[in-house]
């Protein structure tokens, strides 16, 4: 069901236009064609921006080898599905691989659109979809990594998130109700006391809370990455209980937002501008109105009162006998034969479940105590160790200009490469969290960042070279906010000093040797 773009006869961009003209998702029912046909004989429309309604996404830099985002709620998946997500990616030889991303999804690279049918089959067979993952559709859904194994947890946010997911995409079989917001959107539950799912950059996001002693979620909206503007999410003054009241709030938020949000430009059709526009209040009473209920009134203070965890290392769970190991993946990249490893070491050691976390890393539970010490000697632990050196630890970043035509400098090889070099040479005595982005969209999230890096162009000896812009202050977990830019314009070249000198003088390191 395609909705009226406009209330205001304002004219239309080129975005709302060809949504106007043919729902993204309606192409799901071309895609045996395309397969025949073949890219180059597509409609550049269909070719360049519909077929990210199905999670397929053409690549400029890649002609002809496209990415494929998948959904992957709450970051859970499979033995199984790890192995057959292996499989896909291993056709393509040096092409293929997989990156875990900020929202605890995977996404395919190498994908060949004469594949793409095979490839649903394949995806269908282990329960898995990739429908309304891109353009303007909700993202994958977050929630606690740790989600029924840390005795310390509030609420199990697996069955809350995976029940929006169903709402949104009609059990994965693609929904027109939601298949034509203004923009992104991003929806994440936290079940913990540490804000693991980052709630502050959500458009919406549910936090733990008590009120008059019931445990429930208060509600944050509006939180958003663009290269226009960053804002965290701002409190609706919504309490919820852990039930069908998450579902039918989401529900009413984007339908709301559906039929009212600013479509005209693009830079302006965040949830935000349409909560600057409304006013926070004037948001809440309309979400009610349509709903057609009272909202009740969020509690006082919300339950996050832990710093961050990143989840590295081995672990107890509140299962009496079983630990988890969080295994440190240097920037979210997988090849085939690592997720062949990692379906196989989660079945012989666990059980066969993994789980995926926005700082790009991976969690094995469910292994018994007999177990971990014959786990520890696998020899996929020397490639993605669970007690990484302290920057490898903490390292986020995007695609960068291998794959993604946005991004204006290369990240994910350029970060390994940089901080590997730091940690060899410099005693760092506590985590400091670096996030790489290649361009001002913020994929890699740098305003959360101790260290944030954004990619651009700058100036040295007359020359136009890669360089970065420089985040810090964000802050995660309890009291977490956004960082801000200070210093632009710095040539890659000159990026190691400039570093070596930050966390000498801010963050207590010492030289090596």
């Amino acid at each position: 069901m395609v909705q009226a773009p406009e209330k205001d006869g304002t004219t239309l961009n080129k975005f709302e236009k060809f949504k106007a003209e043919k729902d993204g998702l309606a192409i799901k029912d071309e895609l045996d064609h395309f397969a025949q046909i073949g890219w180059e004989a597509m409609d550049k429309t269909d070719l360049e921006h519909r077929l990210k309604w199905v999670g397929v996404f053409y690549r400029p830099v890649t002609p002809g080898k496209f990415m494929m985002r998948l959904r992957v709620p709450n970051g859970i998946i499979s033995g199984e599905q790890m192995r057959v997500l292996g499989e896909i990616v291993q056709r393509y030889g040096d092409d293929g691989n997989a990156d875990i991303t900020t929202r605890q999804n995977l996404q395919l690279r190498g994908i060949r659109i004469e594949d793409i049918p095979d490839i649903f089959q394949r995806l269908k067979s282990v329960g898995m979809t990739s429908v309304q993952s891109g353009m303007d559709n909700v993202r994958n859904i977050t929630g606690s990594p740790m989600a029924g194994l840390d005795a310390d947890e509030l609420i199990d946010t697996r069955e809350l998130v995976q029940k929006v997911q169903d709402m949104i995409t009609n059990c994965g079989q693609g929904n027109y109700q939601f298949s034509n917001l203004p923009r992104k959107f991003n929806i994440a539950i936290e079940g913990g006391r540490d804000n693991s799912v980052h709630a502050e950059i959500n458009d919406i996001a549910f936090v733990p809370a008590y009120k008059k002693g019931e445990l429930g979620f208060n509600v944050v909206v509006g939180g958003f990455f663009s290269a226009k503007r960053c804002e965290a999410a701002i409190p609706m003054n919504v309490w919820v209980r852990p039930n069908q009241e998450v579902v039918d709030l989401c529900q009413g938020i984007l339908e709301v937002y559906r039929d009212h949000g600013l479509r005209a430009n693009r830079q302006k059709s965040r949830l935000m501008w349409l909560i600057d526009e409304w006013g926070i209040e004037g948001f809440r009473t309309r979400v009610a109105n349509h709903l057609g209920y009272a909202l009740a009134t969020a509690a006082e203070k919300d339950a996050i009162d832990w710093e961050k965890r990143d989840h590295l290392g081995v672990f107890p769970q509140k299962q009496e006998g079983l630990s988890y190991i969080g295994l440190c993946v240097p920037v979210g990249r997988l090849f085939a034969d690592d997720m062949f490893d990692f379906a196989r070491i989660a079945e012989v050691y666990g059980s066969g479940e993994l789980r995926l976390t926005v700082e790009q890393n991976v969690i094995i539970p469910n292994i018994a105590a007999e177990n971990m010490a014959t786990l520890l000697t696998e020899p996929l632990l020397a490639k993605f160790t669970p007690n990484p050196a302290p920057l490898q630890r903490a390292l986020v970043s995007c695609t960068g200009a291998q794959f993604c035509n946005f991004a204006l400098i290369e990240t994910k090889n350029k970060a390994v490469d940089l901080i590997n070099q730091l940690d060899a040479e410099l005693n760092i005595p506590r985590g400091v969290r670096m996030h790489w982005t290649g361009c001002p969209n913020s994929c890699g999230q740098p305003q959360v960042a101790d260290i944030g890096l954004m990619g651009t162009k700058a100036r040295k000896d007359g020359k136009t070279v890669e360089g970065v812009d420089l985040y810090m202050g964000g802050k995660v977990g309890k009291d977490a906010h956004l960082g801000s830019c200070v210093q632009k314009g710095i040539p890659c070249e000159d990026l190691k000093s400039v570093l070596t000198s930050i966390l000498i003088e801010q963050f207590g390191a010492t030289p090596k040797g």
